[in-house]
């Protein structure tokens, strides 16, 4: 297996989480009460139950880099989240960041933000 990193994240209630992603494609690798691993293919997430979490008030971010950012992105839009600056959950539109890479937000029901990132070299990246 390659070295990696994974993401742990807070959630407020592990089941509701658990079903949010579960809408984007994630299966549970691992649950209990104190742990949760999904994936979604080579994407691992992991969460740790929160129960005092402020969705409004999160700081807790995650990046997922990806091939194909146009097909996650579509994937995550049958969810039918909103796409507006307040809701939380919600899902913003690819866009060509500054930095050069494509990417889009989605945030969770906890109010933790994923930046989707597309992979430079994969059509993603502006030349």
């Amino acid at each position: 297996m390659a070295d990696r990193a994974t993401a742990n994240l807070p959630a407020k209630d592990m089941d509701a989480t658990a079903h949010f992603y579960a809408r984007l494609g994630f299966t549970a690798g691992f649950k209990d009460d104190g742990w949760m691993i999904l994936n979604r293919r080579a994407l691992e997430l992991e969460f740790f139950p929160y129960r005092d979490l402020d969705p409004s008030l999160s700081s807790f971010s995650a990046c997922l880099r990806v091939d194909d950012l146009d097909a996650l992105y579509a994937a995550f839009q049958k969810a039918g989240l909103p796409s507006d600056c307040w809701s939380i959950p919600r899902l913003t539109a690819p866009k060509l960041e500054d930095f050069g890479l494509r990417m889009f937000a989605l945030i969770d029901p906890n109010g933790s933000l994923l930046r989707c990132i597309g992979n430079p070299n994969t059509g993603d990246a502006e030349v």
